[in-house]
């Protein structure tokens, strides 16, 4: 078994590793750069080697740096991780040659799938199944033609150079093709300099449905079943489930033999994962199911397998670059209930999904029932140079209904501020009446986005909640004397919610699903299905929210004086009317804070006023 493994990688898979190879008795050595230089990574393995400067191109892509940090620190085995150089043939060469461990497939078997034309021609010869299409030399209209009688309608005529969109046409009837295939042509020659063209089958409604599969030494391939990854957002996909909604047991048994013999195509040794497309017009079908690529090395996604398999396959990989056989026959392993994971990312929907960065105040994580996969911790920053995903939530049950409500209820006990992220975004997919009922292709969040992305400004329930919040658990904004709402005594506060200042009411309705931290003396953050609001009062305005220290009463919000009760120089004594403000089609009626004068008047009857507007000072009667 190896005894010292070097994790050349960072972050929340950095972690994942450590956690492992911890609980199997290996020693473990993180590589950081200038910008995780405090990461939790490096503060959880037992040696840290710095890299370089925080370009990933100066330090974690560099494997001459990776690989001096594994000489000097003595680790015996190197594991990549995913992305950087986890399917770097050439990296993956290095460290064999180097006498190190390579945790991971054989650089031959990496070369043959890094090239997806190759890799589609080598699993055509290999008997899997494969997209329909036709990329040939003869591009004569009657052979292009008989192409796509051939391969059935919808095709898609695309241009060889093609980019951007441009030189490609959806062909839907036999009759409409040498027209499109014309224009599209013309489009291409004009735009490209080069009018060929290929043809492939169109996907009505398709589903990214990927295979785990795992090989040793020993010549043993096992597939540990399939994953559905159908939620995606730009090619990036957003929740991941095993097993996939909606698939048999006739067409997951043909599906996995495929992902087998894929990986016996290519003498594939340690994780991998087959992806495959389905055209699922007509549900899950086998003969609607074909290759698309294949990933040489450990998924993002691999949690969602663990959980339904009950292997860890950190430890599989391990154990295989130890020279181990698999640890489970197929006949050992069996699929055991639903899980689903979730990625939060540090991004902000209400504004295109830009990515957001800086320090993380306030970070916390459901408790209880669900495993979180993280990098990070409060405090902690989220760095420009690399990617922005804050944690993977994950869970499992016995049926997907209970997996959703599961999940759905551990995103919304998500609170991060003052990094934005793509938890409410989740939450509203999560809820999502086609979401549960399993009709998700990848064109999903596309069509729905204007229901799944939230508001950009926070709802008035969630104000409220908040305003409640911190009048409950700060005590900083007592009930107010100095506002009547007919005749009803009111509490509200003004907050500071993102740079904006909302007046809001403090109501005695009950909390609605939320999640209350409190910040600091004046503030909380309220967390409501999976958007977070950090509210504080906004000072200067007294503890009555409203009514400052020196007795000046304030406009709540914009309105209009609609009567003036009060002179300058009149007695007053505490609770009574003042003036009455309309706003928002209602009365709201200010009263003295306590026994006093008026000393300043700054309201007159049928006058507009904004939010904070002076509109009386009271002071204290001598004496």
């Amino acid at each position: 078994m190896i005894k010292s493994l070097l994790i050349a990688n960072r972050g929340e898979i950095a972690c994942r590793v450590i956690r492992t190879a911890r609980r199997m008795g290996i020693r473990t050595v993180a590589v950081y750069s200038d910008a995780d230089a405090d990461a939790l990574h490096v503060r959880m393995a037992d040696e840290a080697v710095h890299i370089g400067p925080s370009p990933v191109r100066e330090s974690y892509l560099v494997g001459e740096k990776i690989l001096a940090a594994a000489k000097a620190s003595g680790a015996e085995a190197v594991h990549p991780g995913y992305g950087f150089l986890s399917e770097n043939a050439a990296f993956a060469q290095a460290v064999i040659d180097a006498g190190l461990v390579w945790v991971g497939p054989r650089p031959a078997s990496i070369t043959a799938m890094g090239l997806k034309d190759a890799a589609k021609k080598l699993m055509q010869d290999a008997g899997v199944p494969t997209t329909p299409g036709y990329l040939g030399e003869d591009q004569a209209p009657e052979r292009l033609k008989a192409e796509a009688d051939a391969i059935g309608y919808p095709v898609l005529i695309k241009a060889v150079a093609g980019g951007g969109g441009k030189g490609m046409r959806r062909v839907d009837a036999a009759n409409a093709f040498l027209d499109a295939l014309q224009s599209c042509q013309r489009e291409a020659a004009s735009s490209f300099g080069d009018n060929r063209v290929l043809i492939e089958k169109y996907i009505l409604s398709p589903r990214h449905i990927e295979v785990q599969v795992f090989g040793d030494t020993h010549g043993n391939i096992v597939h540990l079943f399939e994953r559905d990854c159908s939620l995606q957002r730009r090619h990036q996909k957003v929740i991941e489930e095993a097993p996939a909604p909606g698939m048999d047991a006739t067409t997951r048994e043909a599906i996995c033999a495929a992902a087998v013999q894929a990986a016996r195509a290519v003498d594939y040794v340690g994780a991998g994962t087959i992806e495959f497309i389905a055209d699922a017009s007509d549900g899950l079908r086998a003969d609607r199911i074909w290759f698309m690529e294949m990933n040489t090395r450990l998924q993002v996604e691999h949690p969602v397998t663990e959980a339904i398999t009950g292997q860890d396959l950190v430890e599989w990989q391990l154990r295989v670059a130890s020279g181990e056989p698999l640890p489970k026959r197929q006949d050992e392993l069996a699929i055991d209930g639903w899980a689903m994971e979730a990625r939060l990312y540090a991004e902000d929907p209400a504004k295109g999904f830009l990515p957001s960065v800086g320090r993380l105040d306030h970070c916390r994580f459901p408790q209880g029932g669900i495993r979180i996969d993280t990098g990070v911790e409060q405090g902690a920053e989220v760095s420009p140079f690399y990617d922005p995903m804050i944690a993977k939530l994950i869970v499992a049950a016995s049926t997907r209904e209970e997996t959703i409500a599961l999940l759905r209820q551990g995103m919304a006990g998500v609170a991060v501020w003052p990094v934005k992220t793509n938890a409410g975004f989740l939450h509203r997919t999560l809820a999502h009446s086609q979401f549960i009922a399993g009709n998700v292709t990848t064109g999903f969040i596309a069509e729905h986005q204007d229901e799944l992305v939230p508001a950009d400004r926070p709802g008035d329930l969630l104000l409220k909640q908040a305003a409640r919040a911190i009048v409950a658990e700060q005590g900083t904004a007592a009930p107010l004397t100095g506002f009547r709402l007919n005749a009803v005594p009111h509490r509200m506060v003004h907050l500071d919610v993102d740079g904006e200042t909302y007046v809001v009411e403090a109501d005695r309705a009950p909390y609605a699903s939320v999640q209350i931290s409190a910040m600091g003396s004046n503030g909380a953050l309220v967390t409501q299905d999976g958007m977070s609001v950090a509210a504080f009062v906004r000072r200067g305005t007294g503890a009555a929210g409203g009514v400052a220290g020196d007795g000046a009463v304030l406009a709540p919000m914009p309105g209009r004086i609609i009567s003036v009760d009060v002179s300058e120089g009149d007695l007053v004594i505490a609770g009574q009317k003042l003036l009455t403000l309309e706003a928002m089609k209602m009365e709201h009626t200010l009263t003295a804070p306590f026994d006093g004068v008026v000393a300043e008047l700054g309201a007159t009857a049928g006058a507009q006023v904004q939010v904070e507007a002076l509109l009386a000072r009271i002071e204290q009667a001598e004496r």
